[in-house]
This record gives structure tokens, C-alpha cells and sequence, in this order.
């Protein structure tokens, strides 16, 4: 028997919709990962796109335990001498609420071309509005 790798055509990619009212972080990031990646898919081939479209809904509602509203720190440079920028997950929250949850779930992307075009398809949106019901998602917990 010969195992079979999945081409780029023979891919049927899906919209899925995800709440994230009342959910965790870091457990909602590695569910919309795996599904970018297609790892829920019995045809997932590690060097092909192989993944649904994801939208999250609701962001602003998304929880983190512990301290980390206050604790936890994202950093980024601005490219000049000094320009290390910071800010903490809770002014991230307030300001930006769908960068929180996009950055979580990048974070566990492969870091090549092809996580490149994976995080393309992650839509994050605050409220509970969505302007893709013409792809007719399919609501997944």
C-alpha cells in the first residue's frame, strides 16, 4: 500500500467559524493553528497547504489566566537605533483585541512560506459580525 501526499489541487478548503467568547487564549490559538495547518484532515501533508479558512468572532471576549493582562509583554522594533517597543497583553486587549489572537496563533505556525500563507487565512473580527456568510461557514466550538 503507498502512502499518498496531497497535491495542491486535489485540496477542498472549508470556512470554519469559531466563537472565542469565554475561551482561553492560548487553548483557542492551538485549535486554529491545527486547523490552518490541516492537521483535522485525514489528507494532511506537512508540505502542503492543506488547511481551512478560519474566522474568529468576538475577540474582545477572549480570556487569559493568571496575571498575564498584566504580566505578559509583546515586543517589536521599529528598525532605528533604540527603537525597542513594548506593551503588555492587557493594553494589547484594550487597544487591539483581534491582534491578541492573532499573534498567539502565528506563534505556532511554522515560521516559512508556507506559514506565511496559512496565517492569510485566519479572519479575526471583534464583535459578533462577519462580513463572510456568502462562504457559508460552518460553526465550530
Amino acid at each position: 500500500m503507498r502512502t499518498l501526499s496531497a497535491k495542491k489541487q486535489d485540496v477542498e478548503k472549508n470556512w470554519i467559524l469559531m466563537d472565542a467568547e469565554g475561551q482561553i487564549l492560548g487553548r483557542l490559538a492551538t485549535q486554529v493553528a491545527a486547523i490552518l495547518r490541516g492537521k483535522h484532515k485525514p489528507m494532511f501533508t506537512p508540505h502542503v497547504d492543506t488547511g481551512d479558512y478560519v474566522i474568529v468572532i468576538n475577540a474582545d471576549k477572549i480570556r487569559l489566566t493568571g496575571e498575564k493582562l498584566e504580566k505578559k509583554m509583546y515586543h517589536y522594533h521599529t528598525g532605528y537605533p533604540g527603537g525597542l517597543k513594548s506593551t503588555t497583553a492587557g493594553r494589547l486587549m484594550n487597544e487591539h483585541p483581534e491582534r491578541l489572537i492573532q499573534k498567539a496563533v502565528k506563534g505556532m505556525l511554522p515560521k516559512t512560506k508556507l506559514g506565511n500563507a496559512m496565517i492569510k487565512k485566519l479572519w479575526v473580527y471583534v464583535g459578533g459580525d462577519h462580513p463572510h456568510q456568502a462562504q457559508k461557514p460552518v460553526i465550530r466550538k
